[in-house]
């Protein structure tokens, strides 16, 4: 593969004599990964069920390599019952180290297409708040449609400028993920489309860039809180020089120790002139390791502060739930622990608020909490997303196909399903579909005949 020459000259100053062996790196085949979704399934789980040879990330807990010639991964069902997500491994360290508590309020600022988010989600387990932001609208829904997707409940997701959030959200955040869009160096191998942007933008471009977006994170952090940065590039002035403008803007932020891999590179402070502190920063370095090439910082505003475990707020029931006895028949009938008080009716959606205390009227907002369902007239039609946050045992109704069914397909197809095999012709209603004891959507039951409620967007194609 052709590299720009002032590239090349570049990593050759970087790398040294490495620089050979980062060469011979664009020879090899890329390697591919998976994460498991661990709001659903354990890791020791998913690798009893995994339908193709899969194995160990050794830096990341629930992740794995599989083959470049595994056949569709993300058209398998369990892809579709939200049990893994398909991310490049050096990708999913940044969400993997940043220390993330159940009860924390996290941000991640450049959250698209939500490959970080999920993650997240996952390390909060259901409790806190997790702010999902990126500028990008059209991004944003890939994003809303992942964190659904993974049933994520916690969870408020936006599209704004970071800057426009200060307000709302001074020194709010314990902990903030910053995955801040750069010129991609790290990337060349895996994707030879980003260099084209690399030599139209330069690395200045994506400097500037990163320093607005990092200046707006630090008023939101609290003090005592933790920010991981992270890039997919290996240029020192968007990675060390970034770092070190975020500690002259903030002084009291210092880089923290993070636990490392073998093969992990340290910062390079000689390439900025920098303090030496920045050898707490991690490079990946993809002929030192079997992923794409990574930079990230962990760190810390101030000494960490004591936290607060604030008991958790329930109130009476929302009036205007009341009045909906269908919407009250369905929850009522779920085996699982509901606030009430948090339930809203906002036009015909049905919503679960996210515990967030903050104004947020007028920012763009994809959605906030859980989509329950839609309340159309008297009747109540319960939603995707909600399918998605359910386990198979907090439901009443269940038919759960093994994974070799034939119609596991066809109701991902959208397509009407016959039953009789499985349900009594007296039960009508709604009904969660399962693969293998994983939800996958309703389907409303109208004796031995199921019909169909796949979301028409996330349909088989």
């Amino acid at each position: 593969m052709a590299l720009p020459e002032l590239f090349e000259e570049k990593m050759k100053q970087l790398l040294g004599e490495e620089y050979a062996l980062y060469r011979e790196s664009f020879f090899q085949k890329r390697v591919y990964g998976l994460r498991v979704n661990t709001l659903k399934v354990s890791p020791e789980e998913f690798e009893k069920i995994c339908p193709f040879p899969i194995r160990p990330i050794p830096w990341i807990e629930n992740g794995y390599y599989y083959n470049g010639d595994v056949d569709k991964p993300a058209k398998h069902p369990y892809y579709f019952a939200g049990l893994y997500y398909l991310q490049e491994p050096s990708a999913m360290t940044p969400a993997n180290l940043l220390p993330i508590e159940p009860g924390d309020k996290v941000l991640d600022v450049c959250a698209a297409p939500g490959g970080k988010s999920t993650e997240l989600a996952a390390k909060l387990k259901g409790h806190g708040l997790l702010v999902s932001n990126d500028i990008s609208n059209s991004r944003a829904k890939a994003l809303l449609k992942n964190m659904e997707l993974f049933g994520v409940t916690n969870a408020l997701i936006m599209s704004e400028d970071p800057q426009k959030l200060v307000n709302r959200f001074y020194e709010y955040f314990d902990k903030i993920l910053i995955d801040a869009p750069c010129s991609g160096e790290g990337m060349f191998r895996k994707e030879p489309a980003v260099i084209k942007s690399w030599l139209e933008h330069g690395n200045q471009f994506y400097a500037n860039l990163q320093r607005q977006i990092t200046e707006a994170a630090l008023k939101m952090l609290k003090p005592g809180g933790m920010l991981l940065y992270s890039t997919c590039t290996f240029s020192p002035q968007e990675n060390e020089a970034t770092i070190m403008h975020m500690m002259q803007v903030c002084p009291e932020l210092e880089i923290m120790p993070v636990k490392r891999y073998e093969g992990f590179g340290p910062g390079m402070p000689q390439m900025v002139n920098g303090p030496e502190e920045l050898k707490e920063c991690v490079r990946i370095w993809p002929h030192r390791m079997q992923g794409e090439g990574h930079f990230l910082a962990l760190l810390r505003k101030g000494k960490p502060q004591e936290r607060v475990i604030l008991p958790k707020r329930t109130g009476k029931r929302n009036p205007q739930i009341e009045k909906q006895t269908e919407l009250m028949e369905f929850l009522d009938g779920l085996n699982m622990d509901l606030d009430y008080s948090r339930i809203e009716i906002r036009g015909e959606k049905v919503m679960l608020r996210p515990e967030c205390d903050c104004d947020c009227q007028g920012l763009r907002i994809m959605r906030s909490g859980l989509l329950l369902g839609e309340c159309k007239k008297a009747r109540f039609e319960p939603s995707q997303a909600f399918a998605m946050a359910l386990k198979k045992e907090q439901y009443r109704k269940v038919i759960d196909f093994p994974v070799s069914d034939e119609r596991v397909i066809r109701y991902l197809k959208g397509e009407t399903l016959q039953v009789e095999d499985l349900v009594s012709r007296k039960e009508k209603g709604w009904f969660l579909i399962c693969v293998d004891g994983y939800p996958l959507g309703f389907a409303k039951g109208n004796g031995a005949m199921l019909k169909n409620k796949y979301l028409a967007g996330w349909r088989w194609q």
